[in-house]
């Protein structure tokens, strides 16, 4: 798939590995809409980049779903690349009485998966309509193993990973539309700081891998400790019937 000329919409995308996708490809030379829910971070980030613009809106929301959507139909017709990387965490523990586990994973697979799937659906009728197009959702290195300190989480980001590799299914005769999934290892970012991120990868990393997964037509895009995990369950999984 071309890396430049693309018009770029990214969720998540005023910080952390967001930022760092939407810089990337905004150096490469496509136009960048990024989304968060934070106005003032939003424009801190549109600093940072060239050739961008942002809507700004809670994703986790309904409602702000259909209004983001509506606004690249009437307002950026020419989007074809959607990256799905806002997300949710919570450190979650299920021996604690005092936690509300299910509450916490209502917002994790709200944000982490049902908001994505909903989110498709409204766009996807307008990247069909464009010559290139891609689905590109950020998956993580919890979608293969869960832990104990984010349970839920993992659960949500496993069913983030069914549902991917169903959409890949489904348009699998489709020449014009890919789809990529983006699994993270523990990264360096604000949004990991609380499970100990300061130990993990620069947003960048994520970022040079899925470009270079891009210029590839490589879907399946495992990153740093992710790629290990991969080459042993990847091979497995495709030999299952689908």
């Amino acid at each position: 798939m071309k890396t430049t000329g693309n018009t770029v919409f990214i969720s998540g995308g005023s910080a952390g590995i967001g930022l760092a996708i939407a810089q990337k490809l905004s150096a490469a030379g496509n136009k960048i809409i990024i989304n968060g829910r934070d106005e003032t971070r939003l424009q801190n980030a549109l600093k940072k980049l060239d050739n961008a613009v942002a809507i700004q809106g809670d994703l986790s929301i309904p409602a702000d779903r259909v209004r983001i959507a509506e606004d690249l139909k009437a307002n950026h017709p020419e989007v074809n690349i959607i990256i799905n990387n806002a997300g949710a965490a919570f450190m979650n523990s299920l021996d604690d009485p005092t936690n509300d586990a299910a509450e916490k994973a209502y917002q994790e697979i709200n944000t982490n998966y049902i908001s994505i799937i909903h989110f498709t659906s409204l766009v996807l009728q307008q990247l069909l309509q464009q010559e290139e197009a891609a689905v590109i959702n950020v998956s993580s290195i919890a979608a293969f193993r869960s832990n104990k300190f984010l349970p839920t989480y993992s659960a949500s980001k496993a069913a983030l990973h069914s549902y991917t590799q169903a959409l890949r299914d489904t348009f699998a005769e489709n020449e014009k539309l890919n789809v990529y999934e983006v699994y993270p290892p523990l990264v360096n970012t604000e949004f990991s700081a609380e499970i100990g991120g300061a130990n993990g990868i620069p947003p960048s990393e994520v970022a040079d891998e899925l470009y270079a997964a891009i210029e590839k037509n490589q879907f399946e895009v495992p990153v740093g400790d992710t790629k290990k995990i991969h080459s042993l369950v990847n091979p497995i999984t495709d030999q299952v019937p689908h």
